[in-house]
């Protein structure tokens, strides 16, 4: 993934921000979504919690996210 990031700076010259396209913020909120689902696999997996049925543990996903 190519960023085209343009760097805010104070008067000093230092970095202390970034301007993103909108389309491609919106494609690192989407990979991180994916990445956070991934993760919470993961976790799953190696838990050794009793298992639940897959709507609703996608009910408490989404509703942790908000």
């Amino acid at each position: 993934m190519q960023l085209e990031e343009k760097y805010v700076t104070d008067k000093q010259g230092n970095r202390i921000g970034i301007l993103l396209d909108i389309e491609e913020y919106q494609r690192l909120l989407e990979e991180l979504d994916e990445l956070e689902a991934i993760k919470v696999y993961d976790n799953a997996i190696l838990s050794d919690d009793e298992e639940i049925d897959f709507e609703i543990a996608v009910a408490e996903i989404e509703s942790n996210r908000q």
